[in-house]
């Protein structure tokens, strides 16, 4: 009952100064029931509502001075004070004191617990500063990230890795002091890999050439590059880092893949994923960070419509049929899957998946690592699948016409099966199937859904500003007349809380229930053309359509949705 009186607090002060539309309020209160964050933070990622307006109206109303966190200096917090169950707890960041008064950063006035608590074990006096959420959310992180012992590593920058000796670098045996844990290469290579975890990157790109070498992220979907070693440290470089993934470091003519798992916390660690490959100038890495903590962001979060995230649920709770999840690499495929079967993942069921890799481990899932050269193969996997009493299976994806016809079979016979294909759209992932030789009423009678999807740089909610675009030029674009009469684009500007105007990304989906009309279309042989047309006959928006949304609900450029759909 508290929590809701706080809540009702927050959205009356908040309708009060229209911050949030009166119209609107009772919707938000009943869609934040299913929701486990709290009411602020949901108000600005599933609303889309400006931190700072929220921060500076529930300044004014609750009577709180109010601080922009942009700038602050997060070494000034007392180390005393710096108790991380506490402030991830209340959300609540001690700023400085001053005397025995000590200054707590919140986004939420309601929250008086909070500061009793910090006063309590403390032993100061407490006094709460508004700060907006966004800000006080990476300020947390930052301050936090400061104190882990694993994050206590000193830096060291190329010019510092120039003064390592390299003749020894030039030997046969790269393994010379690649596992010394005090060696500048090894600190080094640690500080990579945590500036790629704090700057959110999903990929690192580890690059030798004739006369450089340079270190790439990939972050929010875009390649930049972060840094330039000396190229003579090229092979010390990849040796390492083989070292840690437990490769052979002695084989540089084949390519390999491994694992790493580095510890940022006691309590948190990140995996990468590691693969090797030879060049002309040497051995190139490409690392991808497994975040299994993405796969709990629920469903809510990753950008469905409300009638695709229903078309979706509904055939999650169906005992049997495919699910299959389309989209080239890198489009999320693995976080949508993953964030079913959580759903699924309960007591009474049965879930087995077979991946090349596994990517993200969960608690409660029988997973299956594919290796082809021990005969480990995804047919053979889902063979012994069948015999083990499974209720729900995953196929990290489909290649071949064998895996196809089994995963097809244990569709049609009591088993709910999800998995992947590298296709463009919903309608080619069906041909797709065709071709390779599955019969069509085969795939006319399992498959249930199709889900094709993008990822799509969101907009910094800070400061992203607005865009004027001639009613022209957006019916040229494939905005309908009707959407373009009270639309708002919005376009990026760049700010110290974001990347170029923007920050992390949403999924852009085409969701397709296979009706029967369009079973009958299978059936007949149709192409994918024809096979679209019927999907928009049904009132399935394609990935462009889905985009143009996103762009016109502010939450992503209509020059990023150009980008990703390839208008």
């Amino acid at each position: 009952m508290k929590g809701l009186h706080q809540q009702s607090s927050l959205l009356s002060a908040l309708t009060k100064r229209n911050v949030v539309e009166a119209s609107v309020a009772d919707n938000i209160s009943a869609d934040f029931i299913q929701q486990k964050k709290p009411f602020l933070r949901f108000l600005v990622e599933d609303k889309n509502i400006n931190a700072e307006d929220i921060a500076s109206t529930l300044a004014r109303s609750f009577g709180y001075p109010l601080l922009d966190l942009k700038n602050f200096d997060t070494s000034l917090v007392p180390d005393g004070v710096r108790n991380e169950k506490l402030i991830r707890k209340h959300n609540a960041l001690p700023l400085y004191l001053r005397g025995k008064v000590l200054f707590v950063a919140m986004s939420d006035p309601t929250n008086l617990d909070a500061l009793e608590e910090i006063q309590f074990n403390t032993g100061f006096s407490t006094e709460l500063v508004m700060v907006n959420e966004v800000a006080l959310a990476a300020a947390i992180d930052k301050v936090l990230e400061e104190d882990s012992d694993a994050l206590e590593i000193s830096d060291i920058d190329a010019e510092e890795l120039a003064g390592i000796d390299v003749q020894e670098d030039r030997q046969e045996d790269d393994n010379v002091g690649a596992d010394k844990e005090d060696a500048p290469i090894v600190v080094y290579i640690n500080k990579i890999l945590l500036d790629a975890i704090r700057k959110g990157a999903s990929d690192l790109h580890f690059e030798p050439y004739e006369k450089s070498y340079r270190i790439r992220f990939r972050i929010d979907g875009i390649l930049t590059e972060v840094a330039k070693p000396p190229v003579a440290l090229a092979s010390r470089m990849a040796a390492r880092l083989k070292v840690m993934s437990k490769l052979d470091i002695a084989e540089r003519r084949v390519p390999q893949d491994g694992r790493i798992k580095l510890a940022l916390s006691k309590k948190k660690s990140i995996d990468f994923r590691v693969s090797t490959l030879p060049t002309m100038w040497g051995e190139k890495v490409v690392m991808r960070i497994l975040d299994s903590s993405s796969a709990m962001l629920g469903i809510d979060m990753l950008g469905y419509a409300p009638e695709q995230k229903q078309i979706y649920m509904e055939a999650l709770a169906q005992p049997q049929g495919m699910i299959l999840v389309t989209g080239p690499t890198g489009s999320g495929k693995t976080v949508s899957l993953y964030t079913g079967l959580n759903i699924l993942n309960t007591q009474e069921r049965n879930i087995s998946t077979a991946e090349d890799p596994v990517e993200i481990n969960l608690e409660g899932i029988n997973q299956v690592q594919i290796n082809t050269r021990s005969g480990l193969t995804f047919p053979s996997a889902l063979r012994s699948f069948l015999r083990q009493d499974p209720d729900i299976v995953m196929v990290g994806e489909i290649r071949d016409l064998e895996t196809a016809e089994i995963a097809i079979k244990a569709a049609q016979t009591g088993h709910l099966v999800l998995s992947t294909l590298h296709t463009n759209s919903a309608p080619e992932t069906l041909t797709r199937l065709l071709n390779m030789g599955v019969p069509s009423y085969n795939v006319a009678s399992s498959v249930s859904i199709i889900i094709a999807q993008r990822l799509a740089r969101r907009l910094c909610l800070q400061c992203k500003t607005e865009e004027h675009i001639p009613e022209s030029e957006l019916l040229a674009q494939g905005f309908l007349p009707e959407q373009i009469k009270d639309i708002t684009l919005y376009q990026p500007v760049g700010c110290d809380l974001c990347t170029g105007g923007y920050k992390g990304r949403v999924g852009i989906y085409e969701v397709v229930r296979i009706s029967d009309k369009t079973a009958n279309l299978i059936m007949s042989g149709a192409n994918s053309l024809d096979i679209a047309a019927q999907c928009q006959r049904e009132g399935y928006n394609n990935l462009r359509q889905s985009g143009l949304e996103k762009a016109a609900l502010g939450v992503t450029s209509l020059a990023e949705i150009n980008r990703v759909t390839n208008a």
